[in-house]
């Protein structure tokens, strides 16, 4: 079956996932996020890739972060961009998901970024498109429930490349909540096609998914174990707002478990980097401390996020 990211000649046309893109397919977009990294440094921060084209940013969950930088990417490629607040759309008054997509359609938008609190929605609205004749618009998952986060994903692999130079020979770790983490999962595909030796997930039994060790990564239930010898550390949220039952003691017993510490980072690598897709919980996965360490890369994920970004959509507009 064909994946619905690529047209009949293997061109990337939607960004749904980062599984089933090639090592070719993901370096070219860190390339082509590479070339765009210098486009903020300009007076005019703009380029003319999109000029004359509709990107419609439809976020059905809240994220402050990831629609301000997919806003200002579409804006320096010079794009048109309207934001859509569900929360007092059609949609909140009983219109369905796809009903709000036609009338999209019916404005000549060009992209969807899309974000959904259920996993699968933004493969949904390929399908319609397809089905319905408009192809011709681009769809790009901007986080749909546990399932993937791709320009996130995107924009780790670049941050990781940027201060390792490359992913041959590689461990790294992915620590905390991995079980409702669309971003561990995204990573773990990009990391195993570019070549990374080990990807390991640290946490408790109750945040790790039972069928994880199929996607090739190590599980430690250790943080000790976990963090040794790694390049690269990943802190991921605690995302209670998705946890439903006991799944945490508490909060304070996570920390004292699977926090990240000088002390606990000492079994990393010395110059090892240390990552997080962000909101930070601070004094919970990771301390203060550390978050604001010279071995932190978290402000510079922000800003290649843009770049990435820019990069998704040029390379799905053809550019």
């Amino acid at each position: 079956m064909l994946d619905p990211q690529f047209d009949a000649d293997g061109n990337l046309i939607h960004l749904l996932s980062t599984e089933g893109l090639s090592r070719e397919q993901l370096t070219r977009l860190l390339d082509t996020g590479a070339s765009f990294l210098g486009v903020s440094d300009r007076d005019v921060k703009k380029v003319p890739l999109l000029r004359g084209k509709s990107v419609f940013n439809i976020f059905f969950e809240n994220s402050t972060r990831t629609r301000t930088t997919f806003e200002i990417a579409a804006k320096r490629l010079s794009a048109d961009v309207i934001n859509l607040n569900m929360s007092t759309s059609s949609t909140a008054k009983g219109e369905t998901l796809l009903d709000t997509v036609d009338n999209l359609c019916a404005m000549h938008a060009d992209m969807f970024v899309v974000r959904h609190e259920s996993s699968g929605a933004p493969h949904l609205i390929v399908d319609h498109l397809r089905r319905t004749g408009r192809s011709d618009i681009h769809v790009i998952n901007a986080g749909d429930g546990r399932h993937g986060h791709p320009t996130q994903g995107l924009l780790d692999m670049y941050t990781i490349r940027h201060y390792k130079g490359g992913f041959e020979g590689l461990k790294v770790a992915l620590i905390g909540d991995i079980l409702h983490s669309r971003v561990a999962r995204s990573d773990i595909h990009a990391l195993k096609t570019l070549g990374a030796e080990s990807i390991r997930v640290v946490g408790p039994q109750t945040l790790i998914p039972t069928d994880i060790e199929s996607l090739g990564v190590e599980v430690h239930r250790d943080l000790d174990s976990g963090l040794k010898d790694c390049d690269v550390v990943i802190a991921l949220r605690l995302q209670r707002e998705r946890m439903s039952g006991a799944l945490l003691p508490s909060a304070t017993e996570f920390h004292d478990r699977y926090g990240l510490t000088h002390e606990r980072l000492k079994a990393a690598k010395p110059d090892a980097i240390v990552m997080h897709p962000g909101p930070m919980n601070r004094g919970v996965e990771i301390d203060s401390a550390v978050a604001d360490s010279p071995r932190a890369v978290i402000l510079p994920q922000v800003t290649f996020g843009i770049a990435m970004r820019m990069a998704v959509m040029s390379v799905l507009a053809g550019g």
